[in-house]
């Protein structure tokens, strides 16, 4: 019975753990695009004023 429990407490943690991951990528991801795209913008500005 003990052992039942740990099996599926141990499977639930995994999941969560996975979901938690999966969203950070994405949002690190999202967060790469907007650092990009202020680079950019940073660089056409730097360009105009030369």
């Amino acid at each position: 019975m003990i052992k039942r429990i740990f099996v599926t407490l141990l499977t639930m943690l995994s999941i969560v753990g996975a979901t938690a991951t999966f969203t950070a990528c994405n949002t690190m991801e999202g967060a790469g695009q907007d650092i990009q795209q202020a680079g950019g913008a940073i660089k056409d500005k730097a360009n105009e004023n030369k």
